[in-house]
Parts: structure tokens; sequence; C-alpha cells
């Protein structure tokens, strides 16, 4: 499956990036390439390989709470460039 330069632009819009021409074209090639790529791995037997989510044995390793004072908020507040009495201020990532 191939990607087509409006899948590109999509990407991108959701993404929030903005690609120039030559940056759409080049996009569209490599990420067309990768998806054919993955595309062929669906065409592997894997028939007798059991179904996993890591390729080594990994396991959680679980250590018990361990109840600690917390910082004090004026202490947490002190370094930061802006905050109210309460809270941390930072700018708006969203948008309008």
């Amino acid at each position: 499956m191939s990607l087509t330069r409006e899948d590109i632009v999509k990407v991108s819009l959701l993404a929030r990036l903005k690609l120039n021409d030559e940056e759409l074209a080049k996009m569209t090639t490599q990420l067309s390439s990768i998806v054919d790529y993955v595309g062929q791995l669906s065409e592997i037997d894997t028939s007798g390989v059991e179904p996993m989510a890591h390729a080594v044995d990994v396991k959680n390793v679980f250590a018990d709470d361990v109840v600690q004072a917390s910082l004090p908020r004026d202490r947490a507040l002190a370094n930061a460039p802006n905050h109210d009495d309460e809270c941390y201020r930072v700018p708006a990532v969203l948008g309008d």
C-alpha cells in the first residue's frame, strides 16, 4: 500500500508539521517505503512462533510503596519561572 501526497498532508496536519512541497515529496516516498516494508512482514509464516510482547523474556520488578513526606508546595514552586500560589503557569499548548 503506497501512501499518497494527500495522506502525508493529512498526517502532517495531525502532527502540526508544516511541510513544503519538497518535504512532502520526500516524506511521501520515505513513509511509503516504510509502510510497504511493514506490509511484507505480514507475509512471513509465523505459525510456529509463540505470541509475545517482547523478543526477550522481561518481567516487571515490583517494590513495596514507601510513604514519605512530600515536598512542601513553596519549595516545589520556588524555581518555577511563573506560578501562582498553587500551580505552575505554562503557555497554552493546544492552540486557540
